[in-house]
């Protein structure tokens, strides 16, 4: 915005600009002035062309282009190329989610034309570089067909984009994955399609990514609603970024390498008390400078757990029954479940479970899935995401009042509400839980001599992330 000319602004009826919500913000610029659009072509042209000159072939994407709505809803159309362009003194919007007029809803119209026309003029000025670029339009659902405003889709899904305007329509809605509402998202893609017209095969759909560290236990439904999509049988799906991804360790396993991230849902078969040996772990990266200062990077948001079980092995019986466990789990290639003997709960490390004891999350009248976490630590504190959960010993509360009925516990450790909790309303759960490991190695090696001596073998688990 700061560095923006004033008359390319987006602008609400009172002249307030079109601001994002970043810091410092940016702003939007009006898709009625020539002046901003003929410079976001020359800008067009020239990453594309950069592209090309690296050697990929020419392709453009239109950005999630949209009038501007206000957190109080209203729309961004009256800036003083747009209110020339809409007939000199259009009627004022001033929340678009209210009941509108015949006039208000014409404006829209006009409103979608135009943008429909300011993307078709960037494609085409690409095109006269490139006659052969593949033109994919990205829109951001949660934002172009929101539930809350029905008749905003008339100007930021204007008809003008419908195919074959562009070779792929790009789909985004990690709003509404991030917030556990399906809902929504299938939704506002079947919308989308029978609005603008464009199969599966010609759409692209972008799952999401996590911001912050505090934020990690979001991948697992990025991962889901990319599978969702991925089932819709759309030409591609994204999961962004690179360093978030690394950053969090996630990983994704495509359909048909199972064997990779097969997991047993069983136990450890071997009670080993408070004999095992556990250490948390984590990956960071530290510079030294010459004069001794460090720059410290964590690699991971999560600690990642290493146990070793070998106390429990106490007896000849017990001994057979690990290396029969181990064979059955093929070495390091089958994970399963094991009892942390220090932490186990959601109350403290071993205590009683209670409705109260981790916070999941807050309702907003819309959202209906929360997976389980663990907090630690007071002051910036590490949030794990419980996945092997004792699922007879989970209690729920909404807004400090335990909850009986009305949700379920999914597989993946997430709590599922019927009715979405009203807007404010705290949820909160407490469990008992195991960790998800694998054996840290493909062999098992016990030395008859010395653990006749006395000496417990070395069983080496590893945390699985899930």
């Amino acid at each position: 915005d700061q560095h923006c000319w004033s008359d390319w602004k987006q602008r609400a009826f009172n002249g307030d600009p079109a601001l994002t919500g970043y810091d410092p913000p940016s702003v939007l610029l009006s898709p009625a002035n020539p002046l901003p659009m003929n410079y976001l072509k020359a800008v067009a042209r020239a990453f594309v062309q950069i592209a090309v000159a690296a050697g990929h072939i020419p392709r453009f994407q239109v950005g999630e282009p949209w009038w501007w709505v206000l957190p109080d809803k209203r729309i961004c159309l009256y800036d003083a190329a747009a209110k020339a362009a809409l007939g000199g003194n259009p009627v004022a919007i001033n929340d678009v989610g209210a009941v509108l007029s015949a006039a208000q809803n014409s404006l829209l119209d006009a409103a979608g034309a135009i943008l429909a026309a300011s993307t078709a003029a960037l494609v085409a000025a690409v095109r006269l570089d490139h006659p052969s670029c593949e033109a994919l339009l990205l829109t951001y659902l949660p934002t172009v067909l929101d539930e809350a405003a029905p008749e905003l889709k008339r100007a930021n899904v204007p008809l003008g984009w419908a195919s074959p305007a562009f070779n792929i329509l790009q789909l985004e809605d990690y709003d509404w994955v991030t917030a556990g509402n399906r809902g929504a998202s299938a939704r506002g893609a079947a919308a989308a399609q029978a609005r603008l017209g464009y199969p599966p095969t010609s759409q692209h759909y972008l799952a999401g990514f996590v911001l912050n560290p505090a934020q990690s236990a979001q991948w697992s439904l990025i991962d889901a609603a990319a599978e969702t999509g991925r089932a819709r049988g759309v030409a591609a799906t994204f999961i962004w970024a690179l360093p978030q991804v690394t950053r969090d360790g996630f990983v994704h396993f495509d359909e048909g390498v199972g064997d990779v991230q097969a997991f047993d849902d069983l136990s450890f078969p071997l009670a080993i008390g408070r004999g095992a040996r556990v250490t948390p772990g984590f990956s960071t990266q530290i510079v030294t400078t010459a004069s001794g200062h460090e720059q410290r990077n964590a690699d991971w948001a999560s600690g990642r757990m290493r146990f070793d079980a070998g106390p429990g092995v106490r007896s000849e019986a017990d001994l057979q029954t690990l290396i029969a466990f181990f064979r059955a789990r093929r070495g390091a290639a089958r994970g399963f479940r094991f009892r942390d003997p220090y932490d186990y709960s959601s109350n403290g490390m071993t205590g009683v479970p209670t409705a109260l004891d981790q916070a999941l999350g807050t309702g907003d009248g819309a959202r209906t899935l929360f997976p389980l976490v663990k907090r630690y630590g007071t002051v910036d504190p590490e949030i794990r995401r419980i996945t092997r959960v004792l699922a007879a010993s989970v209690l729920v509360s909404v807004a400090g009042v335990a909850v009986m009925t009305g949700w379920s516990l999914l597989a993946d450790g997430s709590v599922s509400f019927a009715v979405p909790p009203v807007n404010g309303a705290a949820v909160k759960a407490g469990f008992l839980f195991d960790v998800p490991v694998r054996f840290a190695e493909d062999t098992l090696s016990v030395d008859a001599q010395t653990w006749a001596a006395g000496d417990a073998p070395d069983v080496a688990l590893v945390e699985v992330r899930e």
